[in-house]
């Protein structure tokens, strides 16, 4: 369900007559589907592997490198708009924002955000004044757009059972997802937002919701054991967040004139056209479950 370059690219779920008969190889949402799935297989594996096998630390480092990739593809985007995002102290700085959120939480975060803010401007005054404020402004919104939602990923692995928060916020975003390209690709007749992200349509949300508020409260009473509502509250709150957070990247990728953020995992595109669901869910996810499910 991410956005094309391409006017004729049909709503999910509707044929377009000018399609060559060849795309149809592909999914009829516009993905590789079995490289998408083999990817996605394999991606849930390391989460598993990194938050229930091996030290915490271990997904510390695992979501650090993913965030850090994001970045590099992020900064290669906006450079064919001529902006430059300041790479060395918004990642050196986004990093230890998200080291420092985990053992030391939020205020420790927010002391590294600040800093990495006035080193990203230092750093960008060798360069002179033409585009200071471009570039400058670039290198905030990369560091809030990755780093800091990123650090509510921390703040959830942080608690006792961690692994399990997590993974309720990861089920939750993944289930929206699912569930919102069948119902597209199966119903979808109405667009959401056109203009934005012609695949993306009303039915598949619809689509979204349904599987979005099932996996909040199977992940919530089974895992966490809170209470049902919560799941549903949390259901709904990551399909908004996924679904606005899919919307934002979709409107960046028209800004900078681009298909993909990359092209890094077959049948997805980069990193980031993966994460941009994720990092819009985490903030909403962590409130939800820091507030309303008690610690097991």
């Amino acid at each position: 369900m991410k956005s094309e370059d391409s006017s004729q690219i049909p709503v999910e779920g509707v044929a377009s007559t000018e399609e060559p008969r060849e795309a149809e190889k592909e999914s009829r949402a516009g993905r590789n589907l079995p490289a998408a799935i083999g990817v996605g297989v394999g991606l849930v594996a390391m989460v598993v592997v990194t938050l229930f096998v091996v030290p915490k630390d271990v997904f510390v480092a695992v979501v650090a490198i993913a965030l850090g990739v994001g970045l590099w593809e992020l900064t290669h985007a906006f450079a064919k708009a001529d902006i430059s995002i300041p790479l060395v102290p918004v990642l050196t700085g986004g990093t230890i924002m998200l080291i420092s959120s985990f053992y030391g939480g939020m205020e420790t975060a927010a002391v590294a955000m600040a800093l990495t803010v006035i080193a990203t401007l230092v750093w960008r005054l060798s360069e002179g004044s033409d585009g200071f404020v471009r570039d400058s402004s670039a290198g905030m919104f990369a560091l809030s757009y990755l780093f800091l939602m990123g650090a509510f990923v921390m703040l959830m692995l942080a608690e006792i059972d961690g692994p399990w928060r997590v993974v309720a916020f990861i089920v939750a975003t993944i289930a929206s997802d699912i569930g919102g390209y069948a119902a597209g690709v199966l119903f979808g007749k109405h667009p959401m937002a056109p203009t934005i992200s012609p695949k993306k349509s009303w039915e598949g949300f619809t689509g979204s919701l349904i599987a979005g508020v099932a996996a909040g409260i199977l992940t919530v009473t089974l895992t966490l054991e809170g209470d049902w509502w919560v799941g549903v509250l949390l259901g709904i709150a990551g399909v908004v967040m996924a679904t606005l957070g899919d919307l934002s990247e979709s409107l960046i990728k028209r800004d900078l004139g681009i298909k993909d953020m990359g092209d890094l995992l077959p049948g997805h595109g980069g990193l980031m056209d993966r994460l941009d669901s994720l990092i819009a869910v985490a903030p909403v996810a962590w409130v939800v479950l820091h507030y309303l499910v008690p610690v097991v």
